[in-house]
């Protein structure tokens, strides 16, 4: 594996880390998360809307 590769994958886990933070701060606060944020987990975020919380 290059330094590249490796710096590329560092990079891409930090991003996914970030996405996680802000879409669990947000559920917790009962707000909408970001399209953006639940795309990078691979969460569709028309499907998320439908997620009701009791």
């Amino acid at each position: 594996m290059t330094k590249r590769h490796i710096h590329s994958r560092i990079g891409q886990f930090f991003t996914m880390l970030g996405s996680a933070v802000a879409v669990a701060s947000a559920t917790r606060l009962g707000e909408q998360p970001a399209a953006s944020d639940l795309r990078a987990l691979g969460i569709d975020p028309v499907q998320f809307r439908t997620i009701h919380r009791n």
